[in-house]
């Protein structure tokens, strides 16, 4: 055999080999499309298109650690030279889409709470509801708090109660253009501890408790009224409340309450506070980048009176310890019901929270 057959083999070979080669190769498939999640803007920060979908769904809320220290606001027990301590972690659910009849949403919070060391753990329900357009249905805080806006920013901030939380409901709001805006709404009520004893203010017939409200809302703040009528008492509760916004870092607010027959504490669903009217009024500073001071007040026809005040400290993104101190000077019917009897006439608290927010 001469060199040129030789070569001539091995390139044929060598081809031969290469061919089989590529007859044998692995061929991989195509991966299947992937739906990455997309942020869904139209409601604002947090919000994402749940895949596969044009339901857009927001998931926050916060844990939170509270710690209480000398005598109870609400009820002017001293704690034994020792602490009131508790944990709660919330969650909140919020889940919307457009249609043809407006924004269908639905709204789920979730609270559990673990007090004191002592088991007394439990998990609320805090909201529960559907709406549609204007028509909202479930379990939230009564209309007769919400409409017109909660308290300031502080802990203790209820002392003297504003009206009733969450109770099931069904209620309408209209919005107008120009910043008016208008409720009604039916309540079933719901059963209170006051601490010296459970009252009931469910409904006792077909007939539910009524809310109504109307609003104006501009730039500089907004003037909001509601009032409420209570079925199975037959008495009624009406607040008015201003809101101010001086500058982008300073507001305040003042508002009024007045109910039917209050010299009977106990009589009126609406009306939780002592005697025939109450008034609060607040106000909040933002004195640096990181913190905001708060401030509040409030007095009942009874005689009692309660303050607060508290520095909310944003120490880094998302985590805020906020120290406060508060006194309550007890009047009235306050000193002589239950829990009250025999205590002190006025209480001064301490509470530092630590919460962070996500």
């Amino acid at each position: 055999m001469n060199i040129k057959s030789l070569l001539l083999g091995s390139a044929a070979v060598l081809i031969a080999a290469s061919g089989a080669r590529a007859a044998d190769a692995v061929v991989v498939a195509e991966p299947e499309p992937v739906e990455y999640v997309r942020v869904c803007d139209t409601y604002g920060a947090g919000f994402f298109y749940i895949p596969g979908t044009e339901t857009c769904l927001k998931l926050d809320g916060y844990m939170r650690y509270d710690a209480h220290a000398g005598d109870d606001a609400y009820t002017g027990n001293d704690r034994d030279d020792t602490y009131f301590k508790r944990t709660r972690f919330s969650l909140r659910v919020d889940a919307r889409n457009e249609t043809e009849l407006g924004t269908l949403r639905s709204y789920a919070e979730l609270r559990f709470n673990f007090d004191d060391g002592n088991n007394a753990d439990s998990v609320e329900l805090n909201n529960g509801f559907i709406e549609l357009g204007g028509f909202r249905v479930g379990a939230t805080d009564s209309q007769f708090i919400s409409w017109t806006g909660y308290l300031g920013d502080i802990i203790n901030d209820d002392v003297v109660l504003e009206g009733n939380y969450v109770t099931n409901q069904i209620s309408y709001t209209w919005a107008g253009g120009n910043g008016f805006s208008a409720m009604i709404g039916a309540e079933q009520g719901k059963t209170n501890d006051q601490g010296y004893g459970t009252v009931d203010y469910r409904i006792d017939d077909y007939m539910p408790h009524v809310v109504a409200g109307a609003k104006f809302e501009q730039a500089w703040g907004k003037i909001s009224g509601v009032a409420g009528y209570d079925s199975v008492s037959e008495e009624w509760a009406g607040k008015i409340r201003l809101d101010v916004n001086f500058t982008d870092t300073v507001s305040a607010w003042v508002m009024g309450g007045y109910k039917s027959d209050g010299d009977d504490y106990e009589n009126n669903y609406f009306g939780t506070w002592h005697g025939d009217y109450a008034v609060w009024g607040g106000l909040a500073a933002k004195v640096s980048e990181k913190a905001t001071f708060n401030a509040q007040a409030a007095y009942e026809d009874d005689g009692t009176f309660a303050a607060a005040m508290n520095v909310a400290y944003e120490l880094v993104p998302g985590f805020v310890i906020t120290p406060e101190i508060s006194y309550t000077s007890f009047g009235g019917e306050r000193k002589d019901l239950g829990n009250f009897a025999g205590n002190e006439d006025d209480a001064f608290e301490g509470i530092i929270r630590f919460q962070r927010n996500f």
